[in-house]
């Protein structure tokens, strides 16, 4: 299945979700939105707002929200998948499958540099990227929609390379930094080719982590100019205060804060982009798998933790990992509006939360409880096996 194509038996869908409680757009500008009701035919969100304005008749699907919020499906900008919903890093089944329990219905790929016996001559390379570009495209494990396909970049590459990658659809870099080109001044070569043929770039920052990397300091990310400054706040070891504060400052690109990385680092980031006014550059990602494993819950708890100890309203958190990530990586989701893809998550506080609705529970840092997940249209897993039991349970009828 391709990634903009809905899992159906080629028959019409619609699906209705009613008597949501709160709905979060996704949108910084606007992260709340004055609506109760959404409708999506054939994966794609047609119409949002009150009930009694919108045509819900002949759904195919019905759920009742009864209360709960919905939010943009959430992405996760930056994970190493390797085959299916295995991964090697950990000997581990279905991580993909429980991310999803943890309302994660996107994932982007920032190199499958986990798989064993990576190949690190040109041709291996490309072919290995071209190999997940292609599997992940035809397989979405439980329905998530992982975007693969991410060479590393080594010494050796020439322009034909990149133009040869994005014609066969690959569309990402692996983290600069991973493989044999650490200088600045080559990375900016192979970016700016990358760049030119249409495939997005990111970068690892601080300390090394994998067998391979090494210290990627602010002088190479700035001369290196991606797309992403990959886990800004290191993977897992940070780069010093003032360092940070720098790429902050005099780069314009996203800035991934991840769960996998230093924490307080993490805050620091989160801090000097508003100081700046630009909480826009701020996506989130795990980057598991990982030497200290997978984290189904990791988004959420990002948002959680960035909006409780970092001062930021909740529905601005949530945006972190939904309308943020979805324009900066040119993606159809994570957005309320009518013609992208109908991919949702239904949440509420967790039950015995002490904030009075969803907003203020993970404004207090708790974990919401996610009580159902919706890709393309398609109910994909109701109550959550990972997150506490949600104080509204949505209902589903047909589908």
């Amino acid at each position: 299945m391709a990634h903009d194509a809905p899992v159906t038996d080629g028959n019409p869908t619609k699906l209705v979700v009613r008597n949501i409680g709160l709905m979060l757009s996704g949108a910084i500008e606007n992260p709340i939105l004055d609506a109760d009701t959404i409708v999506a035919e054939n994966g794609r969100i047609t119409a949002f707002g009150r009930a009694r304005d919108l045509d819900t008749d002949n759904a195919t699907t019905t759920v009742d929200a009864k209360g709960s919020a919905l939010v943009p499906g959430l992405i996760d900008s930056h994970v190493h998948p390797v085959a299916g919903d295995w991964t090697p890093r950990q000997n581990q089944l279905g991580w993909i499958d429980s991310n999803l329990h943890g309302g994660v219905t996107t994932m982007i790929s920032a190199g499958e540099v986990h798989t064993p016996g990576r190949p690190r001559d040109i041709i291996g390379l490309k072919a290995h990227a071209i190999t997940a570009q292609r599997i992940f495209s035809a397989f979405r494990p439980s329905g998530v929609k992982v975007h693969a396909g991410a060479p590393v970049i080594e010494h050796g590459m020439v322009e034909e390379d990149f133009k040869e990658l994005a014609a066969a659809g690959v569309k990402l870099l692996g983290e600069v930094g991973l493989g044999s080109v650490k200088d600045g001044e080559t990375a900016r070569q192979m970016v700016a080719w990358a760049r030119k043929y249409g495939i997005q770039s990111t970068i690892h920052t601080g300390g090394p982590s994998i067998p391979g990397s090494g210290l990627i300091d602010k002088d190479v990310v700035l001369a290196a100019d991606t797309d992403i400054i990959g886990h800004v706040n290191g993977g897992h070891t940070a780069l010093p205060d003032d360092q940070i504060v720098c790429l902050c400052e005099k780069c314009h690109r996203g800035l991934e804060l991840v769960h996998n990385g230093n924490e307080r680092a993490a805050l620091l980031t989160l801090r000097t982009a508003r100081e700046l006014n630009q909480l826009e550059r701020v996506i989130l990602g795990t980057d598991a798998p990982a030497g200290s494993g997978v984290q189904p819950l990791g988004i959420v708890r990002m948002i959680s933790m960035l909006s409780s100890l970092g001062d930021v309203p909740a529905e601005i958190a949530f945006c972190f990992a939904t309308g943020n990530t979805a324009r900066m990586r040119e993606l159809d989701c994570g957005l309320i509006e009518v013609g992208r893809a109908a991919d949702f998550v239904l949440l509420d506080k967790a039950q015995h939360s002490a904030g009075k609705n969803l907003l203020e529970s993970v404004r207090l840092g708790d974990i919401p409880g996610i009580g159902m997940t919706i890709i393309d249209g398609i109910v994909r897993s109701q109550r959550s096996r990972n997150t506490p039991p949600s104080t509204t349970m949505p209902e589903l009828f047909g589908g």
